[in-house]
């Protein structure tokens, strides 16, 4: 029997399968510690009213014979995608509806789309995130690295040399909060076009930029809609996480719509859609009731990041994020490795987050915390995390969390 070769390249267990297992082993051994996760980005807050109430309808359309809906279209239903249309229209950028296929979620189609490429090179940021790079190792495909840190703000830029297929982009970055510029995205812009690159753009974070200067989509840069594909997603913006549901733009403009029909194509083969319902319950997300509602939502949770910037800002714990952001990448104390501090956090605090490692090399020596919680937990978890660090400038060992 023959099998994949790449996959044995890749590690034994997906990051988050191995905190959630280190996680189970210590509740185990202390079944009475509130133990408080900053570490998964799942959304908490349920879905919103008008959301529900279009699930419900389209619930019952399928309870009667003339209303009941089985395959529907593979890029989606009109209604979505027209409502897709409409709020890219309120960026300032047009969309034809035939550019927008809607899927089960961004991961998917992130890691489906370089398919349509073969074989490749691939040029990824550091520290990433880790399915970008695990579905181009199955994939046998050629990886590199932009490298991010403190001197970039973890905003790489491209390379002076080497040339690649597919560049990955995502802003706000997961993981490190950082949200790239106009003027930062219009370098790489320039950079694909030059070079014959197709940037995957990741916004499935758009929904958490404030600042109105920054871009929320990549379509927002001059000359993208030749050169970038871009990805978006329902499950942090409406709280989709459970119900999967996403889109992505091809434009026609790469390369005289080659690869918008090419898609088309393994969309119609390998892909049946999304269900009617969510897609309905997707279109009230994007509805101005919905959209209302939602944002009561995401500010729900970019309180918390707030609370967690300014407590690390007040203890002059180095990081970035937290702001236009629901993640917060923060330096780890003393020198220590991302999982000597999740280890330490986990036993003394009774808090969870992401060892940056997990994203990459670049990684090594920082931390993930979510804003995705109950924001009375995450108060009390960052308060227990700012102390346990502290207590480190005078000792490797922190005190007991109580």
């Amino acid at each position: 029997m023959k099998f994949n070769e790449n996959f044995a390249k890749l590690n034994e267990s997906y990051l988050f399968a191995g905190i959630a297992a280190k996680v189970r082993t210590f509740k185990q051994a202390h079944p009475r510690e509130d133990v408080v996760s900053l570490g998964i980005g799942d959304v908490t807050r349920p879905l919103t009213p008008a959301v529900i109430c279009e699930m419900q309808a389209a619930a019952h359309d399928m309870a009667a014979e003339d209303t009941f809906h089985g395959y529907g279209p593979e890029q989606g239903y009109a209604f979505l995608r027209e409502a897709i249309v409409r709020h890219y229209a309120t960026k300032g950028v047009t969309l034809h509806e035939d550019e927008i296929f809607v899927g089960d979620g961004a991961k998917s189609d992130l890691g489906n789309m370089p398919e349509l490429f073969g074989r490749c090179s691939v040029l990824l940021p550091d520290p990433v995130y880790p399915a970008y790079r695990d579905v181009n190792v199955m994939a046998g495909n050629r990886v590199y690295f932009a490298p991010g840190g403190k001197r970039n703000g973890f905003k790489p830029m491209p390379p002076s040399k080497g040339r690649f297929d597919i560049i990955y982009l995502c802003s706000p970055s997961n993981p490190t909060g950082a949200v790239y510029t106009r003027e930062e995205l219009k370098v790489w812009v320039d950079y694909a076009l030059a070079t014959g690159a197709v940037i995957f753009f990741d916004a499935a974070y758009e929904a958490f930029v404030s600042d109105r200067s920054l871009p929320t989509s990549v379509y927002e840069i001059e000359g993208a809609k030749e050169c970038a594909v871009e990805f978006c997603s329902f499950s942090k913006s409406a709280g989709f996480t459970g119900m999967r549901c996403g889109w992505t733009v091809v434009p026609f403009g790469i390369a005289s719509g080659t690869l918008n029909r090419m898609w088309l194509r393994r969309q119609t083969t390998k892909f049946n859609g999304a269900s009617y319902v969510v897609q309905r319950a997707a279109a009230a997300s994007l509805g101005k009731q919905g959209e209302y509602e939602n944002r009561k939502n995401v500010e729900y949770y970019m309180t918390n990041a707030r609370i967690m910037h300014d407590a690390l800002t007040a203890a002059h714990i180095w990081h970035t994020g937290g702001v236009n952001s629901p993640y917060v990448w923060m330096q780890c104390p003393k020198g220590m490795t991302s999982w000597e501090y999740f280890d330490l956090l986990l036993e003394k605090a009774a808090v969870v987050g992401t060892p940056g490692v997990g994203f990459g090399k670049r990684g090594e020596g920082y931390f993930r915390l979510t804003a995705f919680g109950n924001a009375e937990k995450t108060a009390r978890a960052i308060s227990r995390l700012v102390d346990v660090t502290l207590s480190l400038k005078d000792s490797h060992t922190a005190p007991e969390h109580r």
